[in-house]
């Protein structure tokens, strides 16, 4: 039996396979590569370069290998592009949601953990964000997300496809031995932004906005270690093979930082002075945004291990200075 990995070269689905095959599991790995990277696929996973939105495709891969169940990772996820080209995430996001569910269907698989996002929140008024606070997306990367999940619930009714939908907040971090980590172009990611800084990539780094109703006047985020956030991958997978039901969980470690307190962080674990501009805030940033994970921790047993900002912005570090042009081409 094998687990399918869509977006397995991208930045969280390379890490999740690295993890997977650490873990004893045999991997597919499914990717169009048009955001992803070749070089961050794991050695020992077996991979095939296509679109989700493909079904031949997809049924091609089904047919080759017993798989028990999918990690779903396969999506666009810039919120700014997202408001400029709507269609184009309507289209990768929910309609290559579906056609991957439609094979599934077809090929009796029937276990899926999905990569959402807080995206589908909205700008909440309640901290920390739990499951059932409302879903009001604010742009339309949160809105294919949370049609993503309602796709996926009907799926479970009709199909009897179990799911876990995974909310994220904000992912940092890299593998511990520096062997993979994020490679975004363009980036957009404040912490990478920052390391573009003493990388000699970026001159400055601009915060926006310093007059929000928090302890130092910055944005305040919750920031996961991408290998917390695998491992609660890892669990939601168990949790499915255990016969459970279909369930939602949040992954975030449950702290705020501000930007001041990411860019301080950053100057002590490169032991350099970060230029630093303040400018307008951005239209819908709202000033904090931080989750509760209880629910996760309840039931599936899940606990971060990375919880000192330092230690996830260190890790970056390490692959960030190793790698100072990305992932070789």
């Amino acid at each position: 039996m094998a687990i399918l990995v869509c977006g397995g070269a991208g930045y969280i689905g390379s890490h999740c396979v690295y993890d997977l095959i650490e873990n004893g599991e045999k991997v597919i790995v499914v990717d169009n590569l048009q955001t992803g990277h070749i070089n961050a696929i794991h050695k020992e996973a077996i991979f095939y370069q296509g679109d989700i939105k493909e079904i031949n495709f997809l049924n091609t891969v089904f047919s080759k290998h017993e798989i028990e169940a999918v990690i779903h990772f396969a999506a666009n996820s810039l919120v700014g592009e997202s408001m400029i080209d709507p269609l184009k995430y309507y289209n990768n996001n929910v309609h290559g949601t579906e056609i991957l569910l439609k094979a599934m269907a077809i090929n009796n698989t029937k276990k899926i953990v999905f990569s959402s996002s807080a995206a589908v929140y909205g700008e909440t008024k309640t901290f920390p964000i739990k499951e059932s606070d409302t879903t009001e997306p604010t742009n339309p990367y949160g809105e294919t997300k949370l049609a993503m999940e309602k796709m996926m619930k009907w799926a479970d009714i009709a199909y009897g496809i179990k799911y876990v939908a995974l909310r994220y907040f904000n992912v940092a971090g890299a593998h511990p031995r520096g062997l993979i980590g994020e490679d975004h172009n363009p980036e957009t990611h404040l912490i990478p932004l920052i390391l573009q800084v003493p990388l000699n990539k970026r001159e400055k780094i601009f915060i926006y906005g310093d007059d929000y109703p928090t302890r130092d006047g910055t944005c305040i985020r919750d920031y996961i270690h991408v290998k917390d956030l695998i491992n609660g991958h890892i669990l939601a997978l168990e949790y499915l093979r255990k016969d459970n039901e279909s369930n939602i969980f949040n992954l975030g470690n449950g702290l705020g930082f501000s930007v001041k307190e990411i860019i301080e962080a950053a100057e002590y674990v490169t032991g350099f002075s970060i230029n630093k501009e303040f400018t307008a805030r951005r239209h819908g940033d709202p000033a904090i945004l931080v989750s509760s994970s209880q629910k996760a921790k309840e039931i599936l047993g899940w606990e971060p291990q990375y919880t000192d900002i330092r230690d996830i912005i260190s890790s970056a570090w390490k692959f960030h200075k190793n790698n100072v042009d990305g992932f070789k081409k």
